[in-house]
C-alpha cells in the first residue's frame, strides 16, 4: 500500500484552465473555465497524478480480487483491473473526487491553508470491490456501481510537528451538462410531486442538506486514520495522535474545518463566460454550517474526452 505522493501538474492546470477566484468573509468561490482543448499532452500530464490517487485502492482491490499486478502476470483475469474496468459513470464520479484533490493542492482556497492529501479514500468503495471481485470470475457480470459512502475526499493542514491543525472535507459531483436545473437538483435534491399542491418540488436532500448536517468529525477521518496507521504509522504519528484525541476522547474539542463543494461538468450554450452557477459575492443563504466554505465550479468543454483518455491510459503495462 502506498501514500499519495505526486504533486499536482501545475503547468498543465495553468494551460488548461482560467481561474476566477473570490473570497468574502469565510466563503471562497473559485470559477475555473477550460481554456484549451484536451489533447494527448494534457492527458499525459494528468496520468501520474491519477495513478498516485488510485494506487492504494488499486493494490488493495487487486489483493482482494486475488489477481496478480506484476507486469508478467498471465492469469486469465489479469485484464480486469482497477480503476480502468469500472463503468463509465463510476469513472466520472472518481474523476470528480481526484480533481477535488488536485485543485485543492494547487489553488488557494478560503483561509489560504496549505492542504496535503496523504492518501485518497478509494479503497473504502465497497461496491467497486464487490463489482470487480465478481467480474474477475464472470466477465458477463457488468452493471452500474453504487458510489462510495461518506465524504468524497479529505485533506489535512499540518503544522511543523506534523499535527493536524485543520481538515477540509469535500463533496465532488460530475454532471455532463451543468445547466441551472441540473445544479438546482444537485444542491436541493431531486424533484418530487407535493401531494398538497400537486407541484414538483425539490425534496431538500441535496448537497446543502448533506453538508449543513454533517457531524463535526465525519467517518472519513477514522478511515483516513486507519490508512495512515497501515501505510506510514511513523511518518504520520503526530497526525494519528491528533485524530485519536478527536475521535476517541469523549467531548473532545473538534478540529477546525473547511467544507468544500466541487461541481464539475460541461457548460451549456446558454451559459455566458465567467458566469457562476452558485453565487460568489456573499455566503450563500442556504449554507448554515459554521465552518469555512469553499465552492469550486469546474466548467469543461470536452470533459468526457479527458476522463476517458486519462482512465484508459492508467497503468498501461
Amino acid at each position: 500500500m502506498t501514500l499519495h505522493n505526486c504533486p499536482p501538474p501545475k503547468a498543465a492546470l495553468a494551460r488548461w484552465l482560467k481561474d476566477y477566484p473570490s473570497e468574502v468573509d469565510n466563503y471562497g468561490h473559485l470559477l475555473l473555465e477550460q481554456d484549451c482543448d484536451c489533447d494527448d499532452d494534457l492527458i499525459a500530464d494528468f496520468v501520474t497524478y491519477f495513478e498516485s490517487a488510485h494506487a492504494d485502492a488499486r493494490a488493495f482491490f487487486h489483493e482482494q480480487m486475488g489477481i496478480e499486478l506484476h507486469p508478467d502476470a498471465d492469469a486469465p483475469a489479469a485484464h480486469i483491473t482497477y480503476p480502468t474496468c469500472l463503468p463509465p459513470i463510476t469513472r466520472r464520479g472518481l474523476f470528480g473526487e481526484v480533481m477535488a484533490g488536485m485543485l485543492t493542492e494547487h489553488y488557494d482556497y478560503v483561509g489560504c491553508h496549505d492542504w496535503t492529501i496523504p492518501v485518497f479514500l478509494f479503497r473504502y468503495h465497497e461496491d467497486a470491490e464487490a463489482y470487480l471481485f465478481a467480474l474477475v470470475r464472470d466477465p458477463e457480470r457488468k452493471r452500474e456501481v453504487y458510489g462510495r459512502r461518506g465524504s468524497d475526499f479529505l485533506a489535512l493542514a499540518l503544522n511543523d510537528a506534523g499535527e493536524i491543525e485543520r481538515f477540509i472535507v469535500g463533496e465532488a459531483k460530475w454532471r455532463k451538462k451543468l445547466q441551472p436545473s441540473v445544479v438546482a437538483e444537485l444542491m436541493y435534491g431531486k424533484k418530487k410531486k407535493n401531494p398538497e399542491t400537486d407541484e414538483l418540488e425539490h425534496d431538500g436532500k441535496g448537497i446543502w442538506f448533506q453538508i449543513n448536517r454533517d457531524i463535526p468529525a465525519p467517518h472519513g477521518l477514522r478511515q483516513l486514520q486507519r490508512l495512515l496507521r497501515d501505510i506510514d504509522p511513523d511518518g504520520y504519528s503526530a497526525a494519528i495522535a491528533t485524530l485519536d484525541r478527536v475521535l476517541v476522547t469523549r467531548n473532545a474539542q473538534p478540529l477546525p474545518r473547511t467544507n468544500l463543494i466541487l461541481i464539475s461538468g460541461g457548460g451549456v450554450p446558454s451559459r455566458e463566460a465567467t458566469h457562476s452557477l452558485i453565487p460568489w459575492d456573499a455566503v450563500p443563504e442556504d449554507y448554515t454550517a459554521t465552518y469555512d466554505l469553499q465552492v469550486v465550479e469546474l466548467i469543461l468543454k470536452d470533459g468526457d474526452k479527458l476522463i476517458d483518455g486519462v482512465y484508459d491510459a492508467l497503468w498501461p503495462i
